[in-house]
């Protein structure tokens, strides 16, 4: 018998045209894919949780602290600074000395619990030598 259509159909199975309409997926390329896909949330995930631990510890800080001026002498520093903070914060700053070879010659923490959101003070960092250049390490509340 032949077929009407004029294709034959009474050998194999008939077979599309290759490439006409894709590729079915094997096993391994559907896991590949799942993978993928996982790996991606999870990328996703990661970089969130990174995201919103760098958020909080740039604008969690409740206190920050300028130098606005120093004067050194041979056993102190006088650090004139200004903390700005939420009123109610309570904490400290941690000032740093350095002499003029690098080396750190004093440090010290000094506490701002006032209920002011704006705090100029002048404060005074013992050293063991002259020290030539003071900075500001950090500022945490309590």
């Amino acid at each position: 018998m032949t077929a009407v259509s004029g294709r034959d159909t009474s050998g194999p199975a008939a077979r599309p045209p290759e490439g006409r309409y894709g590729t079915s997926l094997t096993a391994d390329q559907r896991a590949d894919r799942k993978l993928k896909v996982v790996g991606a949330v999870l990328g996703v995930l990661l970089l969130g949780v990174v995201g919103w631990f760098g958020y909080d510890s740039l604008a969690g800080s409740k206190i920050n602290a300028e130098i606005i001026k120093w004067e050194a002498t041979d056993k102190a520093v006088e650090v004139h600074l200004e903390v700005r903070k939420d009123a109610d914060a309570k904490g400290y700053c941690t000032l740093r000395a350095q002499a003029e070879d690098g080396a750190e010659v004093g440090r010290g923490d000094f506490r701002f619990d006032q209920n002011s959101g704006r705090i100029d003070k002048t404060v005074t960092l013992r050293t063991t030598e002259r020290a030539t250049s003071p900075s500001l390490v950090s500022c945490h509340t309590d």
